[in-house]
């Protein structure tokens, strides 16, 4: 793997279809439009993934498919323990896949991909203005893109959020 690209699912509706529960969450409208503007974004600066291992929820999902109409065909794995995940788990899932891919991205949820992010910018020893950039969060749609080099060390190669693309 030579890129890694961390992304959180766009915004979701706040209440699930009835009887349905967090999971079954969709996108809002304004969601799918963010998504599909990082997609575009993401095809427009060169960043296609090779693999994208994408969260059962229905919300990373549809954000997926919002962001794979700009990109094109990818490898895709929607993995039902990458719902909720913890930055543990998608670190290990990040290291399994490794060697499957050139990019890989992730598309998964809140703490885990912001503490996942956080904790490869400070083993990367970023600057404390791009760790600054970082402190408030991981916006909904947010991507942040990370280079890995032979040894399989990230470095921060860029931030995307809605707002900036």
């Amino acid at each position: 793997m030579h890129r890694l690209i961390l992304m959180r699912h766009a915004e979701a509706d706040a209440r699930a279809p009835q009887g349905g529960g967090d999971i079954d969450r969709p996108l809002s409208p304004a969601g799918r439009e963010d998504a599909a503007r990082m997609g575009r974004a993401l095809a427009e600066r060169g960043f296609r993934p090779d693999l994208a291992l994408v969260s059962a929820a229905v919300r990373t999902r549809e954000t997926w498919a919002q962001v794979h109409d700009a990109i094109g065909d990818v490898e895709l794995q929607v993995l039902d323990h990458l719902y909720d995940a913890d930055a543990r788990t998608l670190r290990d899932e990040v290291e399994i896949n490794e060697d499957n891919a050139g990019c890989v991205l992730v598309l998964a949820h809140n703490p885990g991909i912001h503490q996942l992010a956080v904790e490869y910018l400070i083993e990367s020893a970023a600057s404390p203005s791009v760790l600054d950039r970082f402190a408030g969060g991981f916006p909904t749609a947010g991507c942040a893109v990370f280079t890995v080099d032979a040894a399989g060390r990230p470095s921060y190669e860029g931030w995307l959020t809605p707002a900036s693309v």
